[in-house]
């Protein structure tokens, strides 16, 4: 059985027992967290489309770790001008083990 959750402003499809990793949710390690954010939940040929959320269906999760991904470099010039801008940027993740799709 496999579902599609929305968090983070972001669409995921999940299983049980698989690791994801999400925009940062406020959970401590080891807290387990319920999603109710579900637009589909599938099991083989068989799958049920929510409009926009499919009622009474959530996908249980256990916050494993937090982090922050790989530096994005920024790097902004103008030519002839002798305009040159550098930056970075790291985006924080929280790491969530899917333990339940209940639809």
């Amino acid at each position: 059985m496999y579902a599609v959750i929305k968090t983070g402003g972001k669409q995921y499809k999940v299983a049980a027992g698989e690791k994801i990793k999400v925009e940062q949710i406020a959970a401590d390690v080891g807290q387990e967290i319920v999603i109710d954010q579900v637009l589909a939940v599938g099991n083989g040929a068989d799958l049920k489309v929510g409009t926009p959320l499919v009622s009474g269906a959530s996908v249980k999760a256990t916050v494993v770790a937090h982090g922050r991904h790989d530096k994005v470099r920024i790097f902004k010039m103008r030519r002839r001008k002798h305009y040159q801008k550098h930056g970075g940027h790291r985006q924080h993740f929280t790491e969530l083990e899917i333990s339940a799709v209940n639809g």
